[in-house]
């Protein structure tokens, strides 16, 4: 069974579905999109640290997640897991993470396909100049969420 919370985000409306046990997808959501919640543990649990998050009062999520994808793109997503709050990596120190610096692309596309925004901190990876590079919620987010964890300074990077 799947549940739907909806939680309202300083950067817009955050979508999360859920099932007995896990965490499956965290989504931003167009402003008029309706949405009828279902709610169960799991996305009470989820939309509740997502508010302790973007209040300060957490850097960390204790939810758990299980996104569908394949087998490399769970992989990717695991490394993305281990980036600390207040922490970026490069695409490339991803690649080398998962032990083919070729693979640069294919791990680039896999943290543009994470289901769960947020909780699987694809927003901490940067590109290797330490550009912000491509975020599937659009870049004012990713900038967002790095100056809320301390990774870039507000008069960083006033381009986005």
């Amino acid at each position: 069974m799947q549940f739907t919370s909806v939680y309202t985000s300083p950067i817009g409306k955050l979508l999360i579905i859920a099932d007995e046990q896990f965490v499956k997808k965290v989504e931003f959501l167009a402003e008029d999109v309706p949405v009828i919640e279902n709610e169960n543990g799991i996305s009470i649990q989820c939309r509740k640290e997502l508010a302790d998050y973007f209040k300060g009062k957490i850097k960390s999520f204790t939810v758990r997640t299980n996104p569908d994808g394949t087998i490399f793109q769970k992989s990717v997503w695991a490394e993305l897991s281990k980036i600390s709050f207040g922490t970026s990596v490069s695409y490339l120190q991803i690649a080398k993470r998962l032990g083919d610096e070729k693979a640069i692309r294919a791990a680039a596309n896999a943290n543009g396909k994470n289901p769960v925004a947020i909780l699987i901190p694809c927003h901490r990876v940067i590109g290797s100049n330490g550009s912000l590079t491509g975020y599937a919620g659009g870049l004012w987010r990713k900038k967002f969420l790095l100056e809320l964890e301390g990774v870039l300074k507000k008069t960083q990077l006033e381009l986005f």
